[in-house]
């Protein structure tokens, strides 16, 4: 990760904090309007055919949509948005978590620039994704009533993450691979590290049960 320290070095006054605070504010006072003006959403979602009419406003408007739900799901939605950014940030510090987010972006635009359409979907799972890999045994309440892992809803996701990229099309496959390179990019050396370290430790203890027959 040498080039992150030099990138921060040189531009951590750019960073911005608390992001997710203010994507999540963002995201609110969007759904309130859409309430009011429900074309508002498809005026700030991301298509290629209006990128190229030039509603470039789009490549960064597309972040405020909220996900669809009820009103007492999308304040739950939010809130958690801002714990996972919250979270990251006292991990990674607030640049390279608005960089994580930033790679995610491009990832997103990158899509829509491929496949016609793009999403914050699959960007904003990445931030649960990061996460759980940092706080494995951190609890939500499911239901507000049944506690659970937050690493295995992490494998949950996975899993459908999985299946979708298997029996879904390409752009279904380009949405996953762009949105989600982010964390490969924070993540596949540690990743690639450890499975290396375990092959390692395997090797030792077969050769080790072959030198004791």
């Amino acid at each position: 990760m040498n080039w992150i320290d030099r990138l921060e070095r040189k531009a951590r006054r750019l960073a911005v904090p608390n992001l997710m605070f203010f994507l999540s504010g963002a995201m609110l006072l969007v759904y309130i309007l859409s309430m009011f003006f429900p074309a508002l959403p498809m005026l700030l979602s991301l298509d290629r055919s209006f990128l190229l009419r030039g509603q470039v406003w789009r490549l960064v408007t597309f972040l405020f949509l909220p996900p669809s739900s009820s009103p007492l799901w999308i304040l739950f939605n939010l809130y958690f948005y801002c714990l996972l950014g919250r979270g990251l940030e006292q991990q990674w510090g607030v640049f390279r978590f608005n960089l994580f987010y930033l790679c995610g972006i491009v990832g997103a635009i990158l899509t829509a620039l491929i496949t016609g359409s793009g999403s914050n979907y699959y960007l904003n799972l990445s931030l649960f994704l990061a996460f759980a890999a940092f706080y494995p045994d951190y609890r939500l309440m499911i239901f507000f009533v049944l506690p659970i892992k937050i690493k295995y809803l992490a494998i949950l996701d996975a899993v459908l993450l999985l299946v979708s990229f298997i029996l879904g099309g390409w752009p279904a496959r380009i949405g996953i691979l762009m949105s989600l390179a982010n964390i490969f990019l924070f993540f596949g050396g540690s990743s690639l590290k450890r499975i290396k370290t375990q092959m390692g430790y395997w090797k030792t203890r077969r050769n080790f049960r072959k030198y004791m027959r």
